[in-house]
């Protein structure tokens, strides 16, 4: 599934070929994804894209005649084509957005449950507006998170990728941050002392950066022959590596569900206090 540093990937890698471009037709060859493709989209042409940017794991697509929304799903990707570049439309290629330069921003999607959504103003929007800080921003600190885990006995891990406290610490970027912070995925978040939560918060940030800027280095060029993009190989700590070594101290990964996902932690890097 794409998180967060793939995203924002993906807002870097289409930028430079859209960005100021005036946009032709969109073509939407399946409507039902995870919610209705907008019927606002068929009346984009002539649209001025202004930016493109990321909000959670969201990436909007200004213009002056309204927003685009954009997510990914669980198996979504963004491709750039050209005239040099252009395929044959694939069986999961469901939306292409088309400049008056020629341009493709292809939107594949196998299990559909992405989306393409017009909004007025993505600032406003009713998807956004609920969403916690960014966990980039200033506005995600140690004593912020502090002050939102007081009297939550959820499991730490829950609270940290829930979107209402902080944006985008999906799965796997949520194991690997608490296998770095030295915190068992199960921990009740009110246990959480103070230091924790700075550790936390230092290691979510630099865990997140690495991976974006991985993928900025991996992917040196958006367009790639297939018309997808690159996304770059993680070194991962924990997640998926159940009864292999641990890195740091050469005990066994375990695994176990929490929240419904999958859960991967060192038993004794991440001890859980008696």
């Amino acid at each position: 599934m794409p998180e967060l540093p793939e995203v924002e990937t993906s807002v870097r890698g289409v930028s430079p070929y859209l960005v100021g471009k005036n946009i032709e037709q969109i073509i939407i060859r399946q409507k039902q994804l995870r919610w209705l493709v907008s019927d606002e989209l068929n009346q984009m042409t002539g649209a001025k894209i202004l930016a493109i940017y990321r909000r959670a794991k969201y990436l909007i697509i200004q213009t002056n005649q309204g927003d685009i929304l954009i997510h990914l799903g669980m198996s979504g990707s963004l491709g750039i084509l050209t005239k040099q570049t252009e395929k044959e439309i694939g069986k999961h290629d469901h939306v292409d957005l088309v400049t008056t330069d020629g341009t493709i921003l292809r939107y594949n999607d196998p299990r559909k449950f992405g989306a393409w959504l017009w909004v007025e103003n993505a600032e406003n929007a009713e998807l956004l507006v609920k969403l916690g800080p960014e966990p980039l921003s200033e506005q995600f600190t140690g004593n912020y998170l502090y002050q939102q885990s007081r009297n939550k006995t959820v499991a730490v891990k829950n609270f940290i990728m829930n979107n209402a406290v902080v944006v985008g610490v999906g799965n796997i970027y949520a194991c690997e941050s608490l296998f770095q912070a030295g915190i068992h995925p199960n921990l009740a978040t009110q246990n959480l002392s103070p230091k924790q939560c700075e550790r936390l918060v230092t290691v979510i940030k630099s865990v997140l950066s690495k991976a974006i800027l991985q993928g900025g280095t991996t992917l040196k060029d958006f367009i790639q022959p297939d018309g997808k993009p690159g996304y770059f190989a993680q070194v991962l700590q924990v997640y998926g590596r159940k009864g292999k070594e641990c890195n740091d101290c050469g005990s066994l990964i375990e695994a176990q569900i929490i929240g419904q996902r999958n859960s991967f932690y060192c038993p004794k890097c991440q001890k859980l206090p008696r």
